[in-house]
Parts: structure tokens; sequence; C-alpha cells
């Protein structure tokens, strides 16, 4: 039988207070909740988060993004041990690519952060990007607010993988860290130029071995680059380091800069002012979510879709033409 309203209250209460208690198990179970496409688990969610929203907000922000193989999930994890060592709670909230035919996912970054995974003071999330485009998931903000109400006073994010559309990460971490392989070279022209200007740190990993030397020229070559963007912040000057995050060589370095900048954004008030656009980029991105859901899940919309899509995709009218059909037939039900 369905649960009353306040049954439902009763649940979310207790669920609540499992969180804020530190309990791992209550916290694996809200966003489980808050990752639920289904309706009564949204509402519920919604009345989760407001609960918690009072009790977050306090913590450093990370987010990860790099090239594929760059070793983001070891850097992490080297990264992970040592804030805790220094006395942090660390909460990673990681994304797994999802396939485009299955829809399935690995989940596979927990098992690749073994030592971390087992320490008390961390706790690590994997979720499927599904169809969000960013390197994160479209529940990733809400995650992160949890992890905050359960304690946990450094989040890290790690996206899917870097691109165009990687950069979706930076709307809601206040630090964007940025690693990439040693030998600029290519790669340098490969590495969308907006994607470079939102980077708060660029880490050239695998400085161990004999590509040391490269990581080495690799630095000076972005530290040129940089200088022709605008950089993020006036306050700030964008550090390119190296590091060995298999060796744990330039780990703690990078940690110093991650504190550094977190004292120039209390300094410069730029903290609140990135917190304040978080939570309103969240809020649009709120609103064009469950714009799309309605608009699909509308019948008489749902009725034209299969004869708009044919007409787009075998060309008989742009493509244009179809989605002002279907939103003019959305528009005009929902006139007062």
């Amino acid at each position: 039988m369905p649960q009353s309203e306040q049954e439902l209250g009763k649940d979310i209460a207790a669920l609540a207070d499992g969180v804020l208690d530190r309990s791992r198990r209550a916290l694996a179970q809200a966003i489980t909740l808050i990752e639920s496409t289904r309706n009564d688990h949204r509402a519920a969610a919604s009345a989760l988060l407001e609960r918690l929203i009072p009790y977050a907000g306090k913590s450093m922000r990370l987010g990860i993004s790099g090239v594929p193989g760059v070793g983001k999930s070891t850097f992490v994890e080297a990264l992970g041990n040592h804030v805790i060592d220094a006395g942090h709670r660390v909460a990673v909230l990681t994304v797994d690519p999802s396939s485009a035919i299955s829809g399935g996912s690995i989940l596979g970054d927990k098992t690749r952060m073994e030592l971390l995974s087992r320490r008390s003071e961390a706790y690590i999330r994997p979720s499927p990007a599904g169809k969000t485009l960013g390197g994160v998931t479209r529940r990733s903000r809400e995650a992160l607010i949890l992890c905050e109400a359960a304690g946990f006073d450094v989040i890290i994010v790690e996206t899917v993988g870097v691109g165009q559309s990687e950069t979706k990460v930076a709307d809601m971490t206040d630090m964007f860290v940025l690693l990439l392989l040693p030998g600029a070279g290519d790669e340098l022209q490969g590495i969308k130029r907006g994607i470079m200007e939102l980077a708060d740190l660029i880490l050239i990993n695998k400085a161990d071995d004999d590509l040391l030397p490269l990581a080495d020229r690799a630095t000076a070559e972005y530290r040129n680059a940089l200088r022709l963007l605008q950089p993020r912040s006036a306050d700030w000057k964008v550090a390119v380091q190296t590091c060995s995050a298999r060796d744990g060589t330039g780990i703690a370095e990078a940690w110093e800069v991650a504190l550094r900048h977190r004292e120039m954004l209390d300094a410069s008030g730029q903290f609140m002012t990135r917190r304040a656009a978080q939570a309103r980029d969240w809020m649009w991105s709120e609103v064009n979510d469950n714009l799309i859901t309605a608009l699909q899940s509308d019948p008489e919309v749902r009725k034209q879709i299969p004869a708009l899509e044919a007409a787009a995709s075998e060309g008989r009218i742009p493509p244009t033409i179809a989605a002002r059909q279907l939103l003019e037939i959305f528009l005009n039900r929902h006139k007062q």
C-alpha cells in the first residue's frame, strides 16, 4: 500500500537524522533516493534535501577532470589519502560513462581506489552518467549536498573525461583541477580553450621514470599557453605543476595550492559569490530538465512525436520546425 503523507514524513525525518549522524548506510540510501527517477521518490528527495541543505555548504569542493588515461582515479586516491592524513573527511563522487547502447555502467571507480575505500574517513560513491552531459550526473549536486550534511568537509567530484561538455563540474565546485599527460605537443592542440580557461590548477600527472623530462617540458609549454587565455579570476594565477599519483610525488604540493586557492576565495569574497552562482546554475538546470520531462510526458505531445521525428529524419521538414511544432502543442495545452 502507498505510504501516507505522515508516514513518508517520518521516514524522511529518520533518513535525514541518519545522514546527520554520519551513518554511511543512511547516506547511501539517501543518494539512491535522490538518483531515482520515480515521481514519488523525487518528491521524497526534495523533502530530504530541504531538511539537510541548512547543514551543507561548508566543505571544500574540488572538481577533477582530465583526458582518458591520465590517471584520474589514481590521483584522486592519492589526494584523498593525503587529505585524510591532514585531518579531513573526504567524499568522492565519481561518474562512470554509460553505454550508449545498453545504458549500463561499469561503476568501477570504487574498485580502482581500493586503499581509499577502506578508510573510515572516506566515502566513495560511483554513479552512472546516463544521458547527462558535462561529465557529471544529473544528481551530482544533490549528492554533494548530502555528503556535506554527513560531515565530509572535502568533496571531490571526478568527471567522466575531458572535452567541450566536461566543464559542468566547474559550475558546482570551488576549484577546478585539470589533469594532463606529459608531452604537451599534440595534446596541447587537443585541449579545448574553454576548459583551460576554467582550470584553477593544471597538473601534469605521470611525471615519473622516463616521462619526467617530458612532464617538465609540458609544464613550461602550458604556462606559456596560459598567458594567451583570459584567467578565471583576476585574484588567482593558475598554477601548473607536475605530480606522480603512482609514486605520491607532488600530491602534498597540489593540496597546498588548493588551500591557498580557498584562502584567496575567502579573502576576496569570491567564495560566497561562487556558491551563489552554483545555486543559480543548479536552479536553471532543474528548470531545463523538468521542462523537457514535462514536454515529453504530455499525452498530446507524445502522440505527435513519432510523426514529427519521422518527418525530420527523412528530411521532409527541418528539425527546427518539428521542434517548434512540439513546443506549440505543449504551450497551447497549458495556456491559462
